[in-house]
């Protein structure tokens, strides 16, 4: 076989695998991350705030709502050393090192004892463990998605891109089945005393898998180039704060509205359906879930579909999706079908996927090869902290006091004007050179060569 013909085969070869280890990766971290945000709207609220949730229990559900935010808040504590160390050392050590640290801490969550069994320790257990996992989370998605679009071909980085943001709506569909599957197999009393523990402890099978499949993607072709030209040993958090806090910004602005409409998804409609509107929990899950392919489907459409009219567009087109349903959504799931709030959430995951889909390859090309890592990071976390870190909590806040769901519909909408504006801030990003410039290119070529022969045997 003629030497081109072997260079793309691997090439194609690895490209696959590092699709394949992106979306594992996402899908657990994420499946971790929402085993809690479900269990969280259905029962943590009496197993850990066991004297609140019964003497009051809407402050009881707000709580626990605000225990999903807490482990938002030192996401970016999370991205600014994952960052740092991902622009320094390389992507793929530190996606090797955020999975197994949001494995153990998932897994130590389903082995925790409860408030009826230490007291007051169960929720402060529970809460740094969460932190664990937020800090996790936050150095998660910026080595996913780089290393995705970074390896992409020209002309394919919104679809490539889009491979780590499915692994959310993957994780969304695995951890509630598995709950749905508890729900339908178990007593209401076998899963309040034992089951909820079991979609937490499988944790640890689903992050072997996960570390065997990252091992075997090779570095990010670009962090290469970095580390030829030396400018791995530059100190990339403080160049990004000088040269490029405008896109920080832009980019968390970009993201709250798809991330506080999504936590509505993820955790407060599970609440609201069952508790306010008496919906039984097994149906509401199934449409969850089904909602969960609308996302998981629109989400890579919405990737494909930002290399051929651009990321800007394809944001916009979602965001005006999620504006203008809002509104109509609420009034009927009010109504109390189950059917009409499987069919809701469906067609919000239609907005929800083309604001989505785009976002890895936008961020990479708003920010320099050196603090990339940094930059975009730290702006999905704290695009996160002010979209859907507390997006549950104030959802649920809205609704004690106005006694009213269209309140909440107000506020996403709000949202999503502002991460509208903030699209058409940033303008277009498509096409704009993600490599580094000034690497010898015979240099280049001989690394990639003993990279080869490396991996070859």
């Amino acid at each position: 076989m003629a030497p081109s013909s072997l260079a793309a085969r691997h090439k194609r070869s690895e490209e696959r695998r590092v699709l394949a280890g992106t979306l594992v990766g996402t899908t657990i971290e994420w499946y971790d991350f929402f085993i809690f945000a479900q269990l969280t709207a259905t029962l943590l609220s009496p197993l850990f705030l066991e004297p609140l949730s019964e003497s009051n229990p809407g402050l009881g559900q707000i709580l626990a709502f605000a225990m999903i935010g807490i482990s938002f808040l030192f996401r970016p504590l999370g991205a600014i050393v994952a960052g740092h160390l991902g622009d320094k050392y390389g992507r793929k050590r530190i996606l090797v090192a955020t999975l197994i640290m949001m494995g153990i801490a998932t897994a130590l969550i389903g082995l925790l004892p409860t408030y009826a069994q230490i007291g007051i320790g169960a929720p402060i257990l529970l809460v740094l463990l969460r932190i664990i996992q937020g800090f996790s989370a936050g150095g998660e998605w910026g080595g996913a998605a780089l290393m995705a679009v970074e390896h992409a071909p020209e002309g394919k980085r919104g679809y490539f891109g889009a491979y780590p943001q499915i692994g959310v709506p993957i994780g969304m569909i695995l951890a509630t089945g598995m709950l749905y599957i508890l729900r339908t197999t178990l007593t209401t009393e076998q899963f309040s005393s034992w089951g909820w523990r079991i979609p937490f402890l499988l944790s640890v099978v689903l992050i072997v898998v996960g570390y065997m499949i990252r091992k075997a993607v090779e570095e990010s072709p670009v962090f290469k180039q970095l580390s030829l030209r030396k400018a791995s040993e530059h100190t990339p958090l403080k160049q990004l704060f000088q040269t490029n806090a405008k896109e920080v910004v832009q980019a968390a602005l970009i993201f709250i509205s798809n991330n506080a409409a999504g936590y509505l998804v993820i955790a407060f409609f599970i609440s609201y359906t069952t508790k306010v509107l008496e919906m039984p929990v097994a149906p509401v899950l199934l449409a969850t879930i089904i909602g969960a392919v609308g996302w998981l489907i629109f989400t890579l459409v919405g990737g494909w579909l930002s290399d051929i009219i651009g990321r800007r567009t394809t944001f916009v087109i979602g965001y005006a999706i999620v504006f203008i349903w809002m509104i109509p959504m609420f009034m009927l799931i009010d109504t109390g079908s189950v059917f009409l709030y499987g069919l809701s959430v469906f067609i919000l995951t239609t907005g929800l996927g083309l604001s989505y889909g785009p976002q890895s390859a936008m961020y990479a090309e708003m920010f320099p090869a050196h603090i990339r890592y940094s930059g975009i990071s730290i702006g999905y976390a704290m695009g996160a902290i002010l979209g859907g870190a507390f997006a549950a909590t104030v959802a649920q806040i809205l609704l004690e006091k106005t006694g009213n769901s269209i309140s909440i519909a107000i506020y996403i909408m709000v949202l999503t004007v502002i991460s509208i504006a903030a699209v058409l801030w940033v303008g277009e990003t498509r096409g704009r050179n993600l490599h580094v410039e000034d690497v010898d290119p015979e240099l280049q070529a001989a690394h990639d060569a003993a990279q080869r022969d490396l991996n070859d045997h």
